[in-house]
């Protein structure tokens, strides 16, 4: 399955910018070590088109990012 990108990124990429390298935001959410579960939540947004049956991966994802801020 294709990554699901982020709809600002798309945007910027169809106004000419450069379309390569790593998205910004992935680079910045890979920075806190929840990458997988961000992944994880933005599969199930693009097969299930509604956030609510993305519970358990909306919780997971919320809870890495928890653990990162408790970390700093």
């Amino acid at each position: 399955m294709a990554k699901a990108g982020h709809a600002w990124s798309r945007a910027a990429a169809a106004q000419g910018e450069a379309e390569e390298g790593e998205d910004p935001l992935d680079a910045m959410i890979a920075r806190t070590g929840c990458l997988e579960q961000h992944r994880q939540l933005q599969e199930c947004m693009a097969e299930r088109q509604d956030w609510r049956h993305c519970q358990e991966q909306l919780r997971a994802f919320g809870a890495c990012m928890a653990r990162r801020q408790q970390r700093e």
